[in-house]
């Protein structure tokens, strides 16, 4: 999933195209409810169209409410694709200004006004993590938990023992294999660490 973004922050975008006032909101999401929530909330009852799409991983979505077929949801989701985006939901509010747009133009409006608040939003890039569990003994946890904050492995999970602790670490991909080399070499081969995928 590397090189894919989210939002940091709820974002929003104006646009007035041939009279008919365009305003695109996005924001991040978890879960395919969240999503719903949000087109909920963000929805005017008194515009004409509140079209809207999500991605969440392999899930996507989208409506184009009233407006034809193919020029409203789908342009948008292409929107949140074409700026390399996850985990986002975009709805885009219409209130109609008497110019009719036809199927081209409202391809470009919806699309356009997607992008574009994307675009200005702030972002997050989404990091995949790899997962392991490890034991180490009272006297190994100070100079492992130093180390390991270094290279960005978090700690998720921490249960104490008669010996030691046990943890569940959490590596970001690119350092999965870094982090376990060096709890190899500071537990002089003790510890073989294997990472799993969530």
């Amino acid at each position: 999933m590397s090189g894919l973004f989210t939002l940091a922050a709820e974002a929003e975008y104006q646009e007035i195209i041939r009279k008919s006032r365009f305003l695109a909101r996005a924001g991040p999401i978890s879960s395919a409810a969240e999503a719903m929530a949000f087109i909920a909330q963000v929805s005017d009852p008194t515009a004409n169209h509140n079209c809207w799409a999500y991605r969440l991983g392999n899930e996507y979505r989208f409506s184009d409410d009233g407006e034809p077929g193919g020029t409203a949801g789908k342009p948008m989701l292409q929107a949140i694709e074409g700026q390399a985006c996850d985990r986002v939901v975009v709805v885009v509010t219409r209130w109609f200004g008497g110019v009719k747009l036809g199927t081209g133009g409202l391809v470009r409006a919806y699309g356009g006004c997607a992008a574009q608040c994307l675009r200005m939003a702030d972002r997050t890039e989404i990091v995949a993590y790899r997962y392991a569990r490890v034991s180490c003994t009272f006297a190994e946890m100070p100079v492992f938990r130093a180390r390991l904050g270094e290279l960005g492995v978090r700690i998720e999970e921490e249960t104490f023992t008669a010996e030691g602790v046990d943890w569940l670490l959490a590596a970001p991909e690119g350092l999965a294999s870094r982090a376990g080399q060096l709890l190899s070499d500071l537990s002089r081969g003790r510890l073989i660490v294997a990472w799993q995928d969530a």
